[in-house]
């Protein structure tokens, strides 16, 4: 016992000697933490606060270009402007300043806009009236011109496209109800009220976030980010783990130790458990960050609810993980520098496929099927659930069970490689 003591007193002193890998294991996932939650939610936040730039030329100054017009600076998704250094623009000086990135969208409604389609609808509505199948023509049609910044993404772009067919689709259906009235009242001897005036919003809806109770948590930036960097935060500890073993290889501080009235298991066992400390260090710090530090600069904090002791068998079974992994590869590689190209190329992979950097659901079909063999997203749907979804303890238990299993299959692969070695 006495001789296990101090393997962890030495591990434990390594680690502590090792400042710039104690700077890595804890100051990266922190910063990680930080840095990536408060690019998300303070994005979506200043779209919303202050607005996408919209330069908008209205040539169509009739119903049309002034309503689209109105419903544009009602909306809290844009800043309008409709001059450029309080000059109208032409179309050519829309395109160019949407171009250099002045304004990320540029929508010209060409003159003549509101008569085309009154002309157009008048002409459907007397041919309906009358009997007859209106033709649709698409020379009639009326196209508003949207420039883009080419530096637009296409989720974004879909977005904006979207609004925009919002505004105008309303417009249209008003002045359709305009010129079916007008055309009612010209064959009726008793004329009927402007049906553009009662029209009403019959479809509303209600969108709740789909909880397996009332608790009413609204999931947020910070409760997708904790998690997703925690989890690599604590696989990133193969490199060290890793690194430590084969130095001790090398400089032959491993046959020195094995001279020691200990084991080879229990050598493994000390570096086990001061690395398992690192881990749940790692998580502590952070979901101290996440609850007392967020709030500090304006953003969402992070809600643990009564889910502490759920959280800590999770962290303990992905640190687990994390540690036989390391095991693993610090078996198998001979040099510190196969295993730091190899754990670090292989963790950012594994953390790619389990849906750390972007959401699983969004990946090729086959990409999805693959991120079913990653350990980090078993890890992250598991902290996932218990901070998102609210679940109990049978519902994380097929991913704490995997982590286990995993944890468990690379330290066999380890000390059976480590005998096939020896005896050959």
């Amino acid at each position: 016992m006495q001789a296990f003591l101090k393997l962890i007193y030495k591990d434990a002193l390594v680690m502590v000697r090792d400042r710039g890998g104690l700077a890595m294991l804890f100051i990266m996932p922190l910063a990680l933490v930080l840095i990536m939650t408060s690019l998300q939610d303070t994005t979506f936040r200043s779209i919303n606060e202050s607005g996408i730039r919209l330069l908008l030329l209205n040539n169509d100054i009739d119903s049309l270009g002034l309503s689209v017009e109105k419903e544009m600076m009602k909306s809290s998704l844009f800043r309008i402007y409709t001059d450029i250094d309080n000059k109208k623009p032409t179309e050519q000086e829309v395109k160019e300043a949407v171009a250099v990135g002045k304004f990320q969208i540029g929508v010209i409604i060409p003159s003549g806009a509101t008569r085309h389609i009154r002309d157009k609808v008048s002409r459907n509505v007397e041919m309906a009236l009358s009997g007859r199948q209106p033709v649709p023509e698409r020379k009639d049609s009326v196209f508003l011109l949207v420039y883009l910044d080419p530096t637009t993404k296409t989720s974004f772009r879909e977005i904006l496209q979207r609004s925009i067919r919002e505004f105008t689709s309303e417009i249209e259906s008003r002045l359709i109800l305009q010129e079916i009235t007008r055309e009612i009242n010209e064959v009726l001897a008793v004329p009927v009220p402007d049906l553009s005036l009662v029209q009403e919003e019959a479809v509303f809806y209600r969108e709740e976030y789909a909880t397996l109770d009332d608790s009413g948590t609204i999931p947020n930036s910070v409760q997708h980010n904790v998690p997703a960097w925690t989890v690599f935060a604590m696989f990133f500890i193969v490199i060290p783990f890793a690194g430590a073993m084969i130095r001790e290889r090398e400089d032959g501080s491993l046959d020195r130790l094995l001279t020691m009235p200990a084991s080879y298991a229990k050598i493994l066992l000390s570096k086990i458990l001061v690395f398992l400390v690192i881990c749940y260090l790692q998580f502590v710090l952070i979901l101290l960050m996440g609850i007392y530090f967020f709030p500090v600069v304006n953003l969402p904090a992070l809600q643990t609810g009564s889910n502490l002791g759920m959280l800590s068998l999770m962290t303990l079974a992905t640190a687990f993980a994390a540690i036989g992994y390391g095991i693993a590869v610090g078996t198998i590689t001979r040099t510190h520098q196969q295993a730091s190209i190899f754990a670090s190329i292989s963790v950012v992979i594994l953390a790619a496929l389990g849906g750390v950097w972007v959401p699983v659901f969004i990946m090729p079909a086959f990409l999805r099927q693959m991120s079913i063999v990653s350990p980090l997203n078993w890890a992250l749907n598991g902290f996932y659930d218990i901070l998102i979804r609210d679940a109990a303890f049978s519902g994380i238990l097929p991913g704490f069970i995997s982590l286990c299993l995993f944890s468990l299959a690379c330290l066999a692969l380890a000390l059976g490689y480590k005998r096939i070695k020896r005896d050959s």
